[in-house]
């Protein structure tokens, strides 16, 4: 960093020009949020930003299209989750069992209340559609969960409890099969007491499937 970006670094101006372009963007995430409980991804960037309370020419000034805002929503959730899983799990004994947390608190969202509901279907119905447009952003705004678990199936291995053959590409295929089963039940019928059942037999696989001991 040059002397001259470092001064502008320190410019109170420049403090208060990010501050108020992240509660602009903040109010527009928020405002989207609302939006999908209402209605999914059906609404216009003109609604957006009525229920955001800022222009539209605002909206365009951080956010090149809809789908990019939606990208951004996605991106949001998703670090969002993974810093409260992360700190609700921090209390476990163990790699194992914090793994074990991870991988089936995803589907928790889906025994959730209609905000839940209405998130999940949102996620589901939107996210293929951007990855084909955005297939780089999309893994950037997903890397967070992948990151989590690789980092518990890593310590897993030095701590003598798992033995996968692949752990790096190992720990990426239990979150894309995570995923799947998610994208399934956000809009599958299912009983009351059904995904505990899916979520223990979710783990029983990612555990064998890692090498790790049954029972675990």
């Amino acid at each position: 960093m040059s002397w001259v970006e470092r001064a502008v670094e320190r410019s109170a101006a420049v403090q208060r020009s990010r501050e108020r372009i992240a509660q602009q963007v903040r109010q527009m995430l928020d405002a989207a949020r609302t939006l999908i409980d209402a209605k999914g991804d059906d609404f216009t960037t003109q609604e957006l930003a009525a229920e955001a309370g800022v222009a539209l020419q605002t909206f365009y000034r951080y956010f090149g299209s809809k789908d990019e805002l939606l990208l951004a929503v996605i991106g949001d959730a998703m670090s969002e989750a993974v810093e409260r899983w992360g700190s609700t799990a921090a209390e476990l004994p163990d790699p194992l069992a914090r793994l074990k947390f991870y991988i089936t608190s995803t589907l928790e969202r889906l025994n959730g209340d209609s905000h839940d509901a209405a998130m999940s279907k949102f996620v589901v119905s939107t996210r293929w559609r951007l990855h084909k447009q955005f297939p780089k952003e999309l893994a950037e705004a997903e890397k967070p969960f992948v990151d989590l678990v690789r980092a518990e199936v890593t310590a897993a291995i030095e701590a003598g409890l798992l033995n996968p053959p692949d752990p790096e590409w190992d720990s990426w295929f239990v979150t894309e099969l995570v995923r799947s089963v998610y994208h399934y039940y956000a809009f599958a019928a299912h009983d009351d007491g059904e995904i505990d059942v899916v979520k223990e037999r979710l783990w029983r696989f990612c555990l064998t499937a890692l090498g790790g001991a049954a029972g675990r």
